[in-house]
């Protein structure tokens, strides 16, 4: 099936699965990637609310983890996602 099988399998809503799809195709060799909310939301054409929510539901259903990345100034940069099933 492919790819996306594991997210096909999963009861969540298309939101989640939307934005799951959005941070796989961007994930490197390791199933990483680090795009801002801002950004997944203005290319799926979600708000940045509906991304926040459906990252929640990631981390919820094992999917993903996030991490707080930090610029060398000690400022935040943005989160550092793992998809799990890679």
């Amino acid at each position: 099936m492919g790819y996306f099988a594991v997210i096909y399998e999963k009861d969540l809503p298309h939101r989640a699965k939307a934005v799951y799809m959005y941070l796989r195709d961007r994930s490197n060799a390791q199933g990483q990637c680090y795009p801002s909310i801002g950004t997944i939301a203005r290319e799926l054409k979600l708000s940045r609310r509906t991304v926040e929510r459906a990252i929640a539901d990631l981390v919820r259903a094992g999917l993903i983890t996030k991490e707080q990345r930090w610029r060398e100034n000690g400022g935040r940069s943005s989160l550092l996602y793992t998809l799990t099933d890679f």
